[in-house]
């Protein structure tokens, strides 16, 4: 029996870790690297390294 269980644990696991991941996600990430980006910009045009 609890082979059984582990087996349809680790199924369901399995096809969970091979989802795609939704758009609206994939939006959102798009939408915080580009925010991040940006802030990470001077306003005189550097990149914001001191070096």
């Amino acid at each position: 029996m609890d082979e059984q269980i582990d087996e349809n644990l680790k199924r369901v696991y399995d096809d969970v870790l091979n989802e795609a991941v939704p758009d609206r996600f994939l939006d959102l990430i798009a939408q915080l690297k580009s925010a991040n980006t940006a802030s990470e910009r001077k306003p005189d045009g550097k990149d914001g390294d001191d070096a």
